[in-house]
């Protein structure tokens, strides 16, 4: 069998599948169609047909929407694929009406409905309108989270084949090893995400000056590229002394290892895999209280939960946590790590997507 996978990037697919594609791979012929990125010597070295295929993430453009739609076409006809797994908005939608044109079965993952389907738009219509023809004959939509599934299905959205729930990508627990952390004179939160409002950046910002000008002994430091126009901001913190931020990272792990905590002040996830990571490292979660985000912890046993969009709720949080004692703050963690390791272990995702997908 000949598997096509489309996405808008080849980190996310090297960062959270590429377990999946592995095992995939195992008795088919596998072709990924993405921009081209640092990762594709890793692909190519892996035997799978790596396409480049340039994505604009943000925002529609008819003009530009209909050529990418017109390139899966022409993909899709060159390659012949069995069958097509999508990930992404703009690549379920375009992929799979390519796929569902040209009568090739397809799945779909929805790793989160993002900010277009969450408020009531013009924009809004014309996604839930693309989404619903997308995914009607779609084979399998996987989704991440409960409330993610709810909404879509209530959209009538969410396709007539079966609808699969994974905890998220899961998290490679070998790769994330628990990594008890140093006992140090400052408690160090950790934010790992992109830079920008909705993975709330703003309240993250204002928690860590509040701290500052309160003399909280807690250091707040942040990884991740900015998509956002947040430099300004950035710089300007940093040289006030109340964040760190170290750009965008390819390797998060010594990081965390440092930290106390992860905090993800996010307002819609599908699933945090920032969250995942941290946890399965044996680090306590601070996290808004979303979907995507609660999935990751037990409230109170392994994280804390906050209101969205919420500074003040946020603040006392962060508050509570510095206040535990280091040996507190040591329990949390490791429990999130057995909870990771009972729920959210990669193998048992990639093994739940097979079994949908009825690959051999």
């Amino acid at each position: 069998m000949k598997i096509l996978i489309i996405c808008n990037n080849d980190g996310g697919l090297y960062g959270f599948r590429k377990e999946l594609l592995a095992k995939l791979a195992e008795n088919n012929e596998l072709v990924i169609a993405v921009p081209s990125g640092k990762h594709k010597s890793y692909f190519e070295e892996c035997g799978y047909k790596y396409i480049d295929i340039p994505v604009d993430r943000r925002g529609m453009n008819p003009i530009r929407d209909l050529s990418l739609y017109r390139k899966y076409v022409r993909i899709m006809r060159e390659e012949k694929p069995d069958l097509v797994i999508t990930y992404t908005i703009k690549c379920n939608i375009y992929g799979c009406i390519a796929a569902r044109m040209r009568k090739i079965s397809y799945a779909a993952n929805i790793t989160g409905v993002g900010s277009a389907l969450q408020n009531k738009s013009l924009l809004r219509s014309a996604v839930v309108f693309m989404y619903r023809y997308a995914l009607k004959k779609a084979k399998v939509v996987f989704f991440q989270n409960k409330e993610n599934m709810r909404l879509m299905q209530s959209l009538k959205i969410a396709g007539k084949g079966k609808n699969v729930l994974l905890n998220g990508s899961g998290v490679n627990l070998q790769q994330y090893l628990y990594q008890e952390p140093e006992i140090k004179t400052e408690t160090v939160f950790l934010f790992v995400g992109r830079i920008m409002r909705e993975k709330g950046v703003d309240e993250l910002l204002e928690v860590a000056k509040r701290c500052k000008d309160n003399g909280v002994n807690a250091k707040f430091e942040l990884i991740g590229k900015c998509e956002e126009d947040y430099v300004g901001r950035l710089e300007e913190a940093e040289k006030s002394g109340y964040i760190k931020y170290h750009g965008l990272q390819n390797d998060v792990i010594p990081f965390v290892k440092k930290c106390d905590c992860v905090i993800l002040p996010s307002y819609h996830e599908g699933m945090s895999n920032a969250l995942l990571e941290g946890a399965a490292m044996g680090r306590a979660l601070l996290a808004s209280d979303i979907p995507g985000c609660r999935e990751t912890m037990i409230d109170g046993e392994t994280g804390m939960l906050f209101k969205k969009k919420n500074v003040d709720d946020m603040y006392d949080k962060v508050l509570k946590f510095v206040q535990l004692s280091d040996n507190d703050k040591i329990i949390m963690g490791k429990k999130g790590r057995e909870y990771m390791e009972n729920k959210f272990d990669r193998n048992d995702v990639v093994a739940s997507v097979v079994e949908a997908l009825e690959i051999k």
